[in-house]
């Protein structure tokens, strides 16, 4: 009977091992998933992140080109411009030639 015991208890420990050995494969495979899933997420957020990035100077760009042309419409020269391509003014004794298409 010692011996029946002994042997029943042996089976139960491989069996509680062999359980245990599966939960901890288990775990480690979804580890290993989300793992390589979380990988991927993050080359996704970097590539967006340059592309923002290059999208933020792109707009500072702009930005500034806006604001040197609002400079820009500020001085004489602007006006003079404007005057002579839009209104057609020009300055006493100035001469124009046109062509004749």
């Amino acid at each position: 009977m010692a011996r029946k015991a002994a042997y029943r208890k042996k089976r139960q420990n491989r069996l509680g091992m062999l359980l245990v050995t599966t939960v901890v494969l288990m775990m480690l495979l979804v580890v290993t998933v989300k793992s390589v899933e979380l990988r991927e997420r993050r080359s996704t957020y970097m590539a967006r992140e340059e592309a923002l990035l290059q999208e933020i100077e792109a707009e500072q760009a702009r930005t500034e080109e806006i604001e040197e042309y609002g400079k820009y419409t500020q001085t004489k020269k602007f006006v003079e411009e404007v005057a002579k391509e839009k209104l057609g003014l020009v300055y006493e004794g100035e001469i124009i030639f046109k062509d004749e298409k």
